[in-house]
């Protein structure tokens, strides 16, 4: 038995009973303690600044962060390969595109490319190729003739399905060993980082004045 830890938390406990003097220790529950936890003791994680590589030589965090995000997508993409591994499918961008056709419904070309945050020659080579699979029509837009709207296919629906038990894998497997708490915290961070790069690319900016004009959005 680790005596030195139940010795941590009696003086824990003892903290928070000095704290709340007035408090009726009969009625005190569990979760009075763990509130009180909560707002006085912050963990020490989310506070202390961390190491990284190069951090002694003057790399800048925002390097790191630059660095960690391109091999996340890297890690992610080679697990996405492993699931669509001996399948129909040839990249990992067929498969999302048949997800958002599922999830939303018809959907206008341009704002499915645009939902995948992909360059029109690139979104255009994966919907002309479920096209060409049969996994995705294509017919002019109602509201908007000089547009065509695309939906997805039974035979795209039944493809999608047959693989998505190894997809939901390789999405689980890449959130790693993070504990719930810590999977919030970064739905949130990587929200905030999405909502800022989304308001620049929506401007669809050339590649020539990019640049200075994001830069204008940090102050």
């Amino acid at each position: 038995m680790n005596y030195d830890f139940i010795k941590d938390i009696l003086d824990l406990v003892e903290e928070f009973e000095d704290q709340n003097v007035g408090l009726n220790k009969s009625t005190v529950t569990v979760e009075d303690f763990k509130k009180w936890i909560s707002t006085n003791y912050e963990p020490q994680n989310l506070t202390a600044e961390p190491d990284w590589e190069g951090k002694e030589k003057g790399r800048s965090p925002e390097s790191v962060i630059n660095t960690l995000i391109v091999h996340m997508n890297r890690y992610a993409k080679s697990y996405s390969k492993s699931a669509i591994f001996g399948s129909d499918f040839s990249s990992q961008e067929d498969f999302i595109y048949l997800i958002n056709l599922k999830a939303f419904g018809e959907i206008k070309k341009m704002d499915l490319i645009k939902k995948n945050v992909h360059e029109k020659p690139v979104g255009m080579q994966v919907i002309n190729r479920l096209i060409a699979k049969g996994w995705v029509e294509q017919a002019d837009s109602k509201t908007d003739k000089r547009s065509k709207v695309l939906k997805i296919t039974e035979k795209g629906i039944q493809t999608l399905e047959g693989q998505m038990d190894k997809i939901r894998r390789a999405t689980e497997i890449v959130t790693g060993d993070l504990t719930t708490n810590e999977k919030m915290e970064l739905i949130r961070l990587l929200n905030k980082l999405n909502d800022f790069h989304r308001m620049i690319y929506d401007q669809n900016i050339e590649s020539e004045y990019l640049l200075d004009k994001a830069l204008k959005n940090i102050g």
